[in-house]
């Protein structure tokens, strides 16, 4: 990682990673192991939080690009734009008017990212995890003074919510994973897998210079799934 880092910063690219996902899918846990041994003046983890009124009165994308990297620099969202296609219609945080507008819109947005004269990858990671096991994580998250900061009003619904989810997430795949800008579905019931599998996923980006050939790159196909594939899945489970 620190290899590609440096490849980054020679080469002036951008790279924008998005770490979407249902509540406690491990997206944070994933960002803080990728980010561990990384040079820290050469990447930054963005997580905002709601919107203030000044910002609601605008794109909604907007917020976000303004963190966007600058040449040789990294920018790890946890939760990214794409919460406009999944939180926030799910509980009623946002019209159902603009949730159809950014899904007609966020197509284009993104092209435009990685038309950049290709000085900015952007890559899309989507952690799912079970509904029993994001049961015992929130359960845990409950009796665990630690992690008890985590739980959210949202978290408290989720699993009453888990078919509303299920939809939103369904939709948000076939809409929006295309050639240039694809999704991985990260399987993430294993802590361990999922962080090593997003791991390789990011390297896999880039090729960048003195990759170690003694490493094994290969993806585990079922723990990383392309969205398209992960289509396919959920149509027959619909059926």
């Amino acid at each position: 990682l620190i290899k590609m880092q440096r490849h980054l910063e020679r080469t002036a690219k951008k790279m924008v990673i998005l770490f979407d996902g249902r509540d406690a899918s491990g997206k944070g846990g994933t960002i803080r192991r990728v980010t561990r041994y990384m040079n820290e003046k050469r990447y930054h983890v963005v997580a905002l939080g709601k919107p203030n009124e000044y910002q609601k009165t605008e794109l909604h994308i907007k917020r976000y690009i303004e963190h966007f990297p600058y040449a040789g620099e990294i920018v790890l969202f946890d939760r990214s734009w794409y919460n406009r296609a999944l939180v926030e219609p799910v509980m009623g945080f946002c019209s159902q008017k603009q949730y159809s507008r950014f899904m007609k819109k966020v197509n284009s947005y993104e092209q435009n990212f990685v038309e950049d004269e290709g000085r900015t990858i952007l890559l899309k990671l989507y952690f799912s995890v079970s509904k029993k096991e994001q049961a015992r994580r929130f359960d845990r998250r409950k009796n665990d003074p630690l992690r008890q900061w985590k739980l959210s009003e949202v978290d408290l619904q989720a699993q009453d919510l888990w078919d509303e989810f299920t939809e939103k997430k369904f939709m948000l795949l076939k809409k929006t994973h295309t050639k240039k800008s694809p999704w991985y579905v990260i399987r993430s019931d294993d802590k361990h897998l999922a962080r090593r599998e997003t791991m390789k996923v990011i390297l896999n980006r880039v090729r960048y210079r003195g990759r170690n050939r003694k490493l094994d790159f290969t993806l585990d196909p079922d723990i990383v799934i392309p969205g398209d594939r992960e289509v396919k899945i959920m149509k027959t489970q619909r059926k």
